[in-house]
């Protein structure tokens, strides 16, 4: 049998990728590409595809975007047994994603389901799009005893008045999913101009805003990411 690996390649910039990571994709025999919608593409192949083989196989496994946790959880073990049974023919299969392979990534969904199969299994670490977003603009994320929080935002915004509360600075991911209501928030607790919003960070469309009207438009790309400061940017 052979050996699974989980890549990430990180926030966008093909440059942004480890060696190691870059060493295991050259390695790999098979590599698959997670999709939201079949034939829709990779973005995580778009940032690997320089650092693998000529002949490397190409698996794309949908992942639909839904909140049916059965759904979720049936796609996710019909896809776990077809990674099982490429496995079993002796490949080497990596699965790539975006940024880290932990952190709010399809990869980790299916870990429960290879583990009960009792595959090997490697996970390569990735740079993620909040770092790479702090970096960008020269904002840290957090000095001395500032406190840091991470959020994935809802579309009806309720977990995002807590938060907002409780920590010095703050990271909002998934921003598209309410952008809009997020900038009432953000105003009404006086943060109008205390945030900065980093969309497709690395790639050639990346765009950087500090306009709070920015995030009230409608088409607020889904690879954005915020950093919010209490003290100020």
């Amino acid at each position: 049998m052979g050996k699974f690996y989980g890549i990430g390649v990180g926030p966008g910039d093909p440059e942004l990728i480890t060696i190691k990571a870059i060493k295991t994709l050259g390695n790999m025999d098979m590599v698959i590409c997670p999709e939201a919608k079949k034939d829709k593409g990779s973005i995580a192949f778009s940032i690997a595809k320089e650092y693998l083989k000529e002949n490397i196989e190409l698996l794309y496994l949908t992942f639909p975007m839904t909140h049916d946790k059965e759904v979720l959880k049936e796609k996710w073990r019909e896809n776990a047994l077809i990674i099982k049974e490429q496995l079993n023919n002796g490949k080497n299969i990596g699965f790539i994603t975006i940024g880290d392979p932990m952190v709010f990534s399809t990869y980790m969904y299916l870990l429960p389901h290879l583990k009960k199969e009792g595959i090997e299994i490697e996970t390569i670490p990735g740079i993620t799009s909040f770092c790479a977003v702090a970096s960008k603009v020269n904002i840290p994320l957090s000095a001395g005893d500032e406190t840091l929080g991470i959020l994935p935002l809802m579309k009806d915004c309720n977990n995002l008045d807590k938060m907002l509360d409780d920590y010095d600075n703050l990271i909002i991911m998934k921003a598209s999913h309410n952008s809009a209501k997020m900038a009432d928030k953000l105003e009404e607790k006086g943060y109008r101009d205390k945030f900065v919003m980093v969309s497709r960070c690395g790639t050639d469309k990346e765009e950087i805003a500090y306009d709070i009207d920015r995030l009230k438009e409608e088409k607020v790309h889904y690879l954005s990411t915020l950093i919010v400061k209490k003290k100020g940017i």
